[in-house]
């Protein structure tokens, strides 16, 4: 799998979203969220169960009405020209919402009709999707008797077929084995090659590292952070210098060595005998060079050494407070019951 350039985009904004603002009762689903993606790039946006991802995508995507802030997608405005908008977006949302009287390539037709494509190509765009997502055996088959992965699959290259501007993916692999994922994220980062933008929203974090440009983090209907990948890890821990000496005997002394340094932050190295390796925090290249060269300096030989920053996973959680799970599925203030017919029409 070909994994996409990380700073793609003209500059100019696909989605542009300012104070946006959602209730539902007493509770504010949305907070005066603000959003902007890049045209040709991907927007991850991860967030706790309930944080107010799937209303933000509805809201998006037209399906529900904001009570206050503003929406550009597209150049459309998605409260006064939805159905404009309709036709140059996609969405996948958490639940498969294929027609299950139908088969595989009659769902797929039918979307690509009411996007007004040529009879010629629907069918031509449905057998291209059908064999993208590995479904061409299955093609005249009711939708009904598919298996949930399936049922998926065809969910998903229905978003697709129109080949909008700007494509919705709201945990779109929930449930999908590896193989399959991966037909996904290639089938992602082709359209995102050929221009169009995505909005993303996942607790897969190693989703989000293969195919967002940026990320946005949402909690309690607020966006809480946001930038690349690289820069919220550094926001949350910096780097850790991985430090691996030639004799792993000298490890507790290498330890102690740092820590009677008093340079910033080098006091919380530590030593794991288990790997034979010790950890230092680094805050700066000249501290990382200070380490190295004290080391040096002190005798101790280096079989190996490197940086890396903390996980995207480790970053979830320290901003949020929430630990990430793959194994739950998110649970937005409202169901997902939206159809892609429904954003076709």
């Amino acid at each position: 799998m070909t994994r996409i350039d990380k700073n793609p985009g003209s500059g100019a904004h696909a989605v542009e979203v300012r104070g946006l603002v959602k209730h539902f009762g007493e509770t504010k689903a949305l907070d005066g969220v603000d959003l902007d993606v890049r045209e040709g790039t991907v927007l991850g946006v991860l967030g706790p169960n309930g944080a107010g991802k799937t209303t933000l995508v509805r809201c998006l995507s037209t399906l529900l009405v904001p009570d206050a802030g503003t929406a550009r997608v597209a150049g459309y405005d998605v409260v006064r020209q939805p159905r404009q908008l309709r036709r140059t977006i996609g969405l996948t949302g958490q639940y498969a919402s294929v027609d299950e009287k139908l088969s595989g390539w009659e769902n797929l037709y039918m979307i690509g009709r009411l996007l007004d494509l040529s009879r010629k190509d629907a069918r031509t765009r449905a057998d291209e999707m059908l064999e993208r997502f590995s479904l061409t055996d299955a093609a005249k088959r009711v939708a009904g008797t598919y298996s949930g992965g399936m049922r998926r699959r065809l969910d998903l290259a229905a978003s697709m077929i129109g080949r909008p501007s700007v494509l919705y993916l709201d945990e779109p692999t929930t449930g999908l084995d590896p193989r399959t994922r991966n037909e996904v994220w290639d089938e992602v980062q082709r359209m995102v090659a050929e221009g169009a933008t995505v909005l993303l929203t996942t607790q897969y974090m190693e989703e989000a590292e293969q195919l967002a440009n940026e990320l946005t983090v949402i909690d309690r209907g607020k966006v809480i952070a946001k930038g690349g990948i690289d820069e919220l890890k550094a926001r949350v821990g910096g780097r850790t210098l991985k430090i691996r000496p030639a004799d792993p005997a000298d490890l507790p002394a290498m330890a102690r060595a740092l820590s009677e340094t008093g340079l910033d932050g080098i006091a919380g190295s530590q030593a794991v005998p288990d790997e034979g390796v010790l950890l230092v925090p680094i805050l700066s290249d000249e501290q990382l060079t200070a380490v190295v060269g004290l080391l040096a300096a002190r005798g101790y030989a280096i079989a190996d050494l490197g940086t890396y920053l903390p996980s995207l996973d480790e970053v979830f959680l320290a901003i949020t407070g929430h630990k990430s799970s793959a194994a739950d599925l998110p649970q937005d203030s409202v169901p997902a019951t939206e159809t892609n017919q429904e954003v076709a029409a």
